[in-house]
Parts: structure tokens; C-alpha cells; sequence
């Protein structure tokens, strides 16, 4: 079973385990797709930012990284950057390099992440901040394109679910302090 295959069957499982997914795929076709987020945070563009590039660990999810614990991961706030993460025993992986970043304002990205990245596609993902009242609009757009066998359309949901679940985590690690959503 290929890896792009794979992921199909992943998007299937999470939208049964899940429930729905996050509606932020705003286009796909048989070379890429984009996925974009907006959300207004409790926090100042400088305390958004700072908690993106300086936090990572505390607020992506261990589930999503290699080894397990999001406290390995790290982002290099500058450019050529690495957003990265280390192995325990030696060694790592870079997830992305930063190319743009600006303070506050804005954040790029380019590279794949997980499974992505095997299949030698490539995206660009773009973190904007901006003061909206007494808060912070963030808007994330992640844009992949390359070559999946099947497509890389038939991944857009399942990149959906995983980059959405981020997002939503960061909002609330800013806002309360804990990525984790509140139990009903």
C-alpha cells in the first residue's frame, strides 16, 4: 500500500473518529491544494507571534511529530530558520525553513510536513498577524503542491484536520495558556 494511499484510508479514519473536518480547504486539483485559517486571538500581535516561534512545543500536539513529544520541536526565528525537531538519541528533522519573517506581522514557511515530505512535495505556509480590537487576527494559508500517486487533492482533508487541529491549539494555548480545548 502506497503512502498516498495510506493517508486516504487516515483521512476516512479521522473524519469517523474525529467528526467533521475543518473547512478551510479553499481549493484542490490533481497538483496541490490550499488550506486556509483565520481566527481572532485574546492576545497582542507581539505575544501571537512570540507564541508560534518561541512556544511550539508547549501548544503542537505530540501526536502530530516524530517523536512523539512536541517538546522536541523548535522554531529558529530568522531567516533560513529551521523548524525542526530532535530526536532523543542523536539527530532530528527540519519540518520546514523559515523564509520570511517579520516580528509580530508575519511568519513563511516552506517544506512539507510528515508523510508529505516522503512523497517529495513541497508547500508554503504563511502565519499574518494583525491587531483587530482588543485582539489579534491570525490567518495561516498552507499551500501544497508536488506528486502523490492518486493525486494530492485526495490528501487535502486529512492536511485539513491535522493543520486545523494545530491552529485551534495555538489559539487556545494563547488565550488560556493550554492548547488542549475544555471538556463538556
Amino acid at each position: 500500500m502506497n503512502v498516498c494511499h495510506r493517508l486516504v484510508c487516515a483521512v476516512v479514519f479521522l473524519l469517523l473518529s474525529v467528526g467533521a473536518s475543518h473547512a478551510a480547504v479553499v481549493d484542490s486539483s490533481d497538483v496541490g491544494f490550499t488550506l486556509k485559517f483565520n481566527s481572532l486571538a485574546k492576545a497582542t500581535p507581539e505575544k501571537s507571534f512570540r507564541g508560534l516561534t518561541n512556544s511550539i512545543g508547549k501548544w503542537w500536539s505530540s501526536a502530530h511529530t516524530y517523536t512523539g513529544d512536541a517538546g522536541n520541536m523548535y522554531i529558529e526565528d530568522r531567516t533560513g530558520g529551521c523548524f525542526c525537531e530532535r530526536f532523543p538519541t542523536g539527530g532530528g528533522i527540519e519540518h520546514m525553513r523559515v523564509v520570511y519573517s517579520n516580528p509580530g506581522t508575519a511568519l513563511r514557511l516552506l517544506g512539507a510536513l510528515g508523510p508529505l515530505q516522503e512523497m517529495g512535495m513541497q508547500g508554503s505556509m504563511t502565519w499574518e498577524f494583525a491587531a483587530e480590537g482588543e485582539g489579534t487576527r491570525i490567518k495561516l494559508t498552507y499551500a501544497v503542491g508536488g506528486y502523490c500517486p492518486g493525486g494530492p487533492a485526495a490528501l487535502a482533508p486529512v492536511v485539513d484536520q491535522v493543520i486545523g487541529e494545530q491552529f485551534g491549539r495555538l489559539i487556545r494555548f494563547l488565550e488560556t495558556g493550554f492548547p488542549e480545548a475544555e471538556e463538556k
